[in-house]
């Protein structure tokens, strides 16, 4: 069976934990239902925004409070989730913090952002990861980035030569860049021979205006479904033999001279 990967887009209520805790578990439960969904993707920062000067009093202690309500609704509702990023604090620091969920209720991985985003003050308030982002979900050799992570293709390439085979974004890319939202993510799946997940976010909070358009992105960079600016979801199936026709076709894995790239 081939997995059916659904991007819920939500427009996050800024600094609104419950409202946005409650938000997401309509929307899962909706995503289920209508899109008959294997894995779900929520996007960066969903359960606070950007309001990041109030990290010390909204950010969730250890993960707790996110874990729990992602096992509960990922067992509920048989379905893994990728959950999108959290703030979380952990020894007095904050890392936002992707929790991946399969459908038995077991989190699998957790990865923290790498690359803060500077532009918007992340490098105040929040503390880099120092871990890579692989793990294995529905059998899809996969590897989750944040946001401003995929600026870097060295990077992506990291996690790519060790196997993935879907890379599950997620994000708050602001509307200015939507011309490099697009363009870094269809550069991400031709160069990586991979499948692109990109769940953003849509709205406004008090400094920004966001891109929606989430993607999902196959190995030749074909676009399978894109949101527009709006709250919404999309979805598509997912086939991870494509990829290794791809990479068999065109074998850049095998071609790579890594002793030059110094």
């Amino acid at each position: 069976m081939k997995p059916i990967i659904t991007c819920i887009q939500l427009d996050i209520k800024f600094g609104d934990t419950d409202f946005n805790y409650h938000q997401a578990e309509e929307k899962i439960a909706l995503a289920v239902k209508q899109e008959k969904s294997t894995i779900i993707v929520l996007p960066e920062l969903w359960t606070t925004g950007y309001d990041l000067t109030r990290l010390d009093e909204i950010a969730d202690k250890e993960g707790e409070r996110t874990k729990s309500f992602l096992i509960d609704l990922a067992k509920k509702y048989q379905v893994h989730i990728v959950g999108g990023s959290v703030a979380k604090m952990s020894d007095e620091k904050v890392t936002n913090t992707m929790f991946i969920v399969d459908k038995s209720g077991q989190i699998i991985h957790e990865y923290s952002k790498l690359h803060l985003f500077k532009l918007m003050n992340e490098h105040h308030f929040l503390t880099a990861g120092q871990e890579k982002g692989l793990f294995d979900l529905a059998g899809l050799k996969s590897a989750g980035l944040i946001c401003y992570d995929i600026r870097f293709p060295e990077w992506v390439r990291a996690h790519t030569t060790e196997g993935a085979e879907v890379l599950f974004v997620v994000a708050e890319w602001p509307m200015p860049r939507l011309h490099h939202w697009k363009t870094l993510l269809l550069s991400r799946a031709i160069e990586n021979q991979c499948y692109v997940i990109a769940c953003n976010r849509s709205g406004i909070d008090p400094d920004n205006e966001f891109a929606g358009h989430s993607l999902i992105i196959d190995p030749w960079g074909n676009i399978l479904a894109e949101a527009d600016e709006n709250p919404g979801m999309i979805s598509a199936e997912i086939n991870s033999e494509m990829v290794k026709q791809v990479r068999s076709q065109i074998p850049i894995f095998n071609d790579r001279l890594p002793e030059y790239y110094k």
